[in-house]
């Protein structure tokens, strides 16, 4: 007798529990060959992370990865157990990096569910969940709590009790998340194009980044890929024609690292980033959007004891065939709540360390 065996189809809103904990399958080992591609994808040019003389001249050991091609990967890892079903990805806080990681090293990630809200459409509802990054050596990497909205095996409200977690509105102590190792005494100006340092900026000043990029079909298929998120939102291009969006979204991940490459072009200088304070994915973006990044100073710190670099705080908004000198307002508060602007898919707060003069 031939059997038809059931493969795992994910989990549903009703399959989460509180202080239910994953250990997510497939440990991933990072290679050069995911650098190259990951440059290939999003054009990055910030040369710690391309230039081995450089990141050597700094202090690290090998050349490093780049801490958002880091959260990639480690984010890929949860996407089988957490968010296979998703509608969307809403939004990450906490977000903190705690070791350099290089070629040759391998990610183990687990989440914890530490937050459940039913929707009142009762077809879906909000996920959510801490995750943490470990090397081969059980250091931590990297962690973040992320919140999704995932689909439900059977609509209906069965009105339960939301538990919806409290999280930080900001990292603490990101100068504690600059590795040990990393001095940038030796830093050359022609080693990011002679542009603004740590003393040029000021708090809100605002910098559009001017640059564009067009996503192609190609491009966000094999970045989604590479960091082997198998959410079918991203994929299945049979299954999200019959969707209200009628095409595959964009990874928001992507969005993050295209606008990080784009504002190359203003932030050259910022050049590790210690934690994400908050981001929000505004609205969805498909093949054939141009992006565009702005960002705003939000604080700027000196570091006890270092004249190298400066901490600093950026508010970068990814904009969608549009740009801020055309845009208008990108959002409106009402009651507390933001209100984007339609064509803004990406809100993100984060710290960075960055060179001084």
């Amino acid at each position: 007798m031939t059997r038809r065996l059931t493969t795992p189809a994910g989990n549903f809103f009703e399959d989460f529990g509180l202080g239910q904990v994953f250990e997510h399958g497939v440990p991933r080992t990072i290679t050069q060959g995911d650098v190259a591609l990951y440059t290939g994808i999003t054009g990055s040019r910030f040369s710690l992370y391309c230039a081995h003389p450089v990141a050597t001249a700094c202090g690290f050991k090998d050349t490093p990865i780049d801490n958002f091609l880091v959260f990639h990967l480690a984010f890929g890892k949860t996407v089988n157990d957490i968010s296979l079903n998703a509608v969307a990805n809403l939004g990450y806080a906490e977000v903190q990096f705690f070791e350099a990681c290089y070629p040759g090293d391998t990610l183990f990630v687990s989440s914890e569910v530490i937050g459940l809200k039913e929707n009142s459409n009762g077809k879906n509802g909000v996920v959510y969940v801490k995750s943490v990054a470990v090397n081969q050596s059980d250091k931590q990497v990297v962690s973040w709590i992320r919140w999704v909205m995932v689909e439900k095996r059977e609509q209906g409200l069965s009105n339960q009790t939301a538990t919806i977690p409290s999280y930080l509105a900001q990292v603490d102590n990101p100068s504690d998340l600059i590795p040990l190792e990393a001095n940038f005494g030796s830093w050359k100006p022609s080693y990011s194009d002679n542009q603004f340092t740590f003393d040029d900026i000021e708090v809100n000043d605002e910098i559009f980044h001017r640059d564009g990029m067009t996503i192609n079909d190609s491009d966000h298929s094999v970045a989604t890929r590479l960091y082997q998120n198998n959410a079918r939102v991203h994929f299945d291009g049979n299954m999200m024609e019959n969707e209200r969006q009628s095409q595959r979204l964009v990874y928001g991940g992507q969005i993050i690292s295209i606008c990080r490459s784009l504002s190359y072009t203003g932030l050259s200088n910022a050049v590790w980033l210690c934690g994400i304070n908050g981001g929000t994915h505004a609205n969805p973006s498909y093949a054939g959007d141009t992006i565009y990044s702005h960002s705003v100073i939000l604080d700027k710190q000196d570091i006890c004891g270092r004249n190298d670099i400066g901490l600093v705080r950026i508010r970068t908004f990814g904009i969608k065939n549009n740009s801020p000198d055309t845009i208008g307002e990108l959002y409106a508060e009402n009651n507390g709540r933001l209100k984007y602007h339609q064509d803004v898919v990406l809100d993100l707060d984060y710290w960075v360390a960055m060179i001084k003069r």
